[in-house]
Parts: C-alpha cells; sequence; structure tokens
C-alpha cells in the first residue's frame, strides 16, 4: 500500500477541529491515487494520561470523535489468508486501521506484522493466549499481556521488549479487572474496547454481517469500530463496508498515539 491518504477536510475545517478537540492532529498527505476512493480523513493522537481507556462498550469514555467518524480495529490476527484480503481492501480504499494482534499469531507470521505496519496501520496488543484475563490469577494475566507484546514487538522491529512501541492494548473478550486496568494506567498503555461491534465471532453470512454493522453504525453515528481480520466473513464483507462507509457519508480516522508523528507512523 502507498503511504497516502486521501483527505476530505480543507485545512481550515481541519483547524477548526484541532481547536475543538484535545489530541487531534491533522495531517498533509499526498492525494490518494483513487480520487473516488474513501480515503482516511485524519489522524488521531491519542494520549495515555487524557484516554487511558477507552469504548463505550466497556468504559464511561470514548475517543473524542465527530458525527459520522469511525476508528476501524481488527483482533485477533495475524491470520495470512484472511489478513491479507482485508489489508487489500484497506488499501484499495486508501484506509488506515488498527490491528490488535495476538503474540502467538504473530511469532507464527512476523512477515505479515511488518505488512501491517508497512502499509500505515497502527499496530496494537491482544495478549499472547487470548485468554480470559478475569478468571485467571493477576501474575498470570499480566504475564501473557507482556508476552503477546514481547513476541509483537519481536516479529515488528525484531527486539525482545515488553514496552510497546505501540501502547495500545484490547483485553480478550473485553475482560479485564482494575487491577489489571490500574497496571497497564500506570505503564502508560491505553486499553481499548469499543463501541460497537460487528459480531463477526457469530456464525453468519458476508451479507448478514453487513447488514448487522451498518444498521448498528447507522444507530450510534460514530465510533470505534470490532472486527476480526481472521473471520473469512469479515474479510469477503469488508469492500463492500468501506464502499458503504463511502456513499454515506463517513469519515474514517486513523489513531496513533501521542508523540508519534505521522511520518514514523507510515515508516516504523
Amino acid at each position: 500500500m502507498t503511504k497516502m491518504l486521501r483527505l476530505r477536510w480543507t485545512s481550515t475545517m481541519a483547524g477548526a477541529l484541532v481547536a475543538t478537540i484535545s489530541g487531534t492532529a491533522a495531517t498533509e498527505a499526498a492525494e490518494c491515487p483513487r480520487k473516488d476512493a474513501l480515503g482516511t480523513a485524519r489522524v488521531l493522537s491519542v494520549d495515555p494520561r487524557t484516554y487511558p481507556r477507552v469504548g463505550l462498550k466497556s468504559f464511561p469514555q470514548t475517543l473524542p470523535l465527530a458525527d459520522r467518524e469511525v476508528v476501524l480495529t481488527f483482533d485477533d490476527g495475524p491470520n495470512p489468508p484472511t489478513t491479507s484480503k482485508v489489508l487489500a481492501a484497506l488499501e484499495q480504499e486508501c484506509v488506515r486501521a488498527t490491528f490488535f494482534l495476538i503474540g502467538q499469531h504473530a511469532s507464527e507470521h512476523p512477515d505479515m506484522v511488518k505488512r501491517i505496519a508497512r502499509e500505515g496501520h497502527t499496530v496494537g496488543h491482544h495478549s499472547y493466549s487470548h485468554p480470559f484475563m478475569g478468571r485467571i490469577p493477576f501474575e498470570k494475566a499480566m504475564a501473557d499481556i507482556d508476552r503477546g507484546i514481547t513476541a509483537d514487538e519481536m516479529a515488528l522491529h525484531g527486539s525482545s521488549t515488553t514496552t510497546p512501541s505501540t501502547p495500545f492494548f484490547r483485553f480478550p473478550y473485553f475482560e479485564s479487572t482494575h487491577a489489571q486496568l490500574d497496571l497497564l494506567q500506570s505503564r502508560g498503555i491505553i486499553v481499548f474496547g469499543a463501541d460497537l461491534w460487528a459480531s463477526d465471532w457469530e456464525e453468519m453470512t458476508p451479507e448478514q454481517q453487513l447488514k448487522l454493522v451498518t444498521e448498528r453504525l447507522a444507530a450510534s453515528g460514530k465510533g470505534i469500530i470490532l472486527f476480526h481480520d481472521n473471520k473469512a466473513r469479515t474479510a469477503a464483507m469488508m469492500p463492500a463496508f468501506l464502499r458503504y462507509l463511502r456513499e454515506n457519508g463517513y469519515r474514517v480516522v486513523h489513531i496513533i498515539p501521542a508523540g508519534t508523528s505521522q511520518r514514523n507512523a507510515d515508516t516504523r
């Protein structure tokens, strides 16, 4: 994927948004090769001191999104057969998303992890083995989180570290304890829930999933959306979903950590 966005707003509009919404960064970027593509409207730089936990399905706070703005997030990858199709759909529309990776899968498919980052997407973390974190001892849960971060960082950068280069984490099954949340907050790691989800873990056709998620989005008007890039139905549905966003006036927001420039996000 070329590292280019199609901006839908003028610089004046973006400047007004920056003045009213904390942590927002507009981006100067070349035009998307496809003039009719959905594109990525803007980049949102997220600071853990302001937004330690986001997603209305789990927490009282979410990201400062304007009406008809969405953040696309994908869990449980990488899974090359399906993740490749999701990436191709995003590339076709010049859209950037965030992938919360399972460490075990990252270890098995490091080239796919590098591809996700190379194509301009944000790489977050989703534990090593995807356990129910609220049902295991605190020490075991934190060890699985750190092992997942280490596996992702090794796949991405070749370094063995529990300090994530992108401090974004999502709990498996959205299940956590207060102690786990507090420790991640103390480490400056933002915990992501979601504002709405596609329920793509349930058996349904791509057409049924498209209907479900678009109805939920129409009802909410904006938000962080949860998909799973390891699901064949999601990969099959994604081109139609992105087309729906484009045809119905939605704008995609790409999230990056505070202090990360867009250039660094593009080339890491």
